[in-house]
């Protein structure tokens, strides 16, 4: 499809958005032109809007795909579709499948089967035979593979042994390790935050102490090996702050948050909607400040969605009995914009979504330039509109989500040669 962006705004790779609004030609997936007022001559389809901005493509560095084995909540192509949705046009696949993606086979099926789409997926390789924690995988040959770095996703399973065998296993080709810091032994049965709200519900908490004791842990290994590691998923601001020290020791580390840890609060749950019961859990307004404060000052460097899909089955349970998580492509970003709006910078929640997790991962950097090929995100920040089952592009549907009034909209992503747009964009 060829297509012409009427009178967007550009945020460029550096963060900037130009003043001036401009047409955008995209021909055959091609960026053909970029000036004021192209004439449509040959009547192609036009994407209008009040307050349009395009920036690069989006990225998303975690993910839930139940493909293999698990194709009931999510495959790879509803994942793509869903993906799309939420303006991504890259996101990475954890190894959390059945069998999981813990051998060149399974990261070689997942690269072919979804070539050639809008959205790319990465996958990224188990570090332990099949997330188990215990044998280490042969993670030379993911890479060779494809593999775009590697952890055993939600399984926080890993040991100190098993950690610092990781990270210097991968550090001769420059490999990436993904932690999700979670100790379980400390908070066995919490089904949510400790503090007030647990109490009040009789639950058992997950303290704070279960995610900082292990990001600590493995900020010491890290300085040990000299290798690379990125925190998946932090919610604490004693997390962010051995971060931060850690960075300014120079050590290799980078981080990430997702978009309801930054502006959902643990009361959610008082009406007991398992929708809510994520990982990490949501937490206090003090710690969602904290992270915000992060994000800002640069110690968070992505936000990242999580997006984790389940079926009824896995979901609609007493609340002690059903699983952490809820899909997110489709809400990211909304999420992000209507909570932070006013607290963080439009350009610096771009950031977090388009140059930072490239350079974490050592992805080519798209320019929005003239000739070059079309790796971009359709948005609007500014436009109101209520959330509804329509809107879910996932195979599963776990989302408190529906029936919300949200503030920013996806209208559609270009990748690949193809377009993506959303039932929203006017033509």
């Amino acid at each position: 499809m060829d297509i012409i962006i009427r009178a967007a705004r550009i945020i460029d790779s550096a963060g900037k958005t130009a003043a001036q609004q401009q047409d955008i030609l995209i021909r055959k997936g091609k960026i053909e032109k970029i000036a004021a007022n192209i004439p449509n001559d040959k009547k192609l389809k036009e994407i209008t809007g009040t307050n349009l901005h395009v920036s690069i493509g989006w990225v998303d560095m975690g993910a839930f795909i139940g493909d293999p084995g698990l194709e009931h909540r999510e495959d790879l192509h509803t994942a793509i579709r869903s993906a799309a949705a939420g303006g991504f046009t890259t996101i990475l696949a954890n190894p959390n499948t059945q069998p999981a993606l813990h051998s060149k086979s399974e990261i070689e099926y997942v690269i072919r089967k979804s070539a050639g789409n809008v959205v790319n997926i990465l996958p990224i390789g188990a570090v332990s035979h099949d997330c188990k924690g215990v044998d280490i995988t042969e993670m030379h040959d993911m890479h060779a593979a494809g593999a775009i770095a590697f952890g055993d996703g939600f399984n926080s399973s890993l040991n100190a042994g098993l950690t610092l065998r990781s990270l210097l296993y991968v550090k001769p080709f420059g490999g990436l390790i993904i932690a999700h810091p979670f100790e379980k032994s400390i908070a066995k049965s919490g089904q949510m935050n400790e503090g007030i709200n647990s109490t009040i519900l009789g639950m058992h908490g997950i303290p704070h102490l279960a995610e900082e004791l292990m990001v600590k842990r493995d900020l010491d290994i890290l300085a040990y090996t000299n290798s690379r590691l990125h925190f998946a998923y932090v919610s604490t601001p004693q997390s962010v702050e051995h971060i931060k020290k850690a960075k300014a020791d120079g050590q290799l580390v980078t981080c990430s948050v997702t978009p309801y840890n930054l502006t959902l609060e643990d009361d959610l749950l008082l009406d007991y909607d398992t929708n809510y019961k994520l990982m990490p859990p949501l937490r206090t307004k003090a710690d969602n400040q904290a992270l915000v404060k992060a994000l800002n000052d640069g110690t968070i460097d992505t936000i990242t969605s999580f997006h984790f899909p389940h079926d009824p089955e896995n979901k609609d349970l007493e609340f002690d009995m059903a699983d952490f998580g809820m899909i997110a492509f489709e809400t990211t970003f909304a999420l992000v914009n209507t909570y932070l709006g006013k607290k963080v910078d439009l350009e610096t929640i771009i950031e977090k979504f388009t140059t930072n997790p490239r350079d974490i991962l050592g992805l080519e950097l798209p320019e929005i330039a003239e000739g070059e090929m079309a790796d971009i995100t359709i948005f609007d920040p500014e436009e109101k509109w209520t959330f509804t089952q329509k809107d879910i592009k996932s195979r599963s549907k776990n989302t408190p989500f529906v029936g919300t009034q949200f503030t920013g909209r996806v209208i559609g992503i270009v990748n690949n040669g193809q377009v993506y747009l959303n039932e929203i964009a006017k033509a």
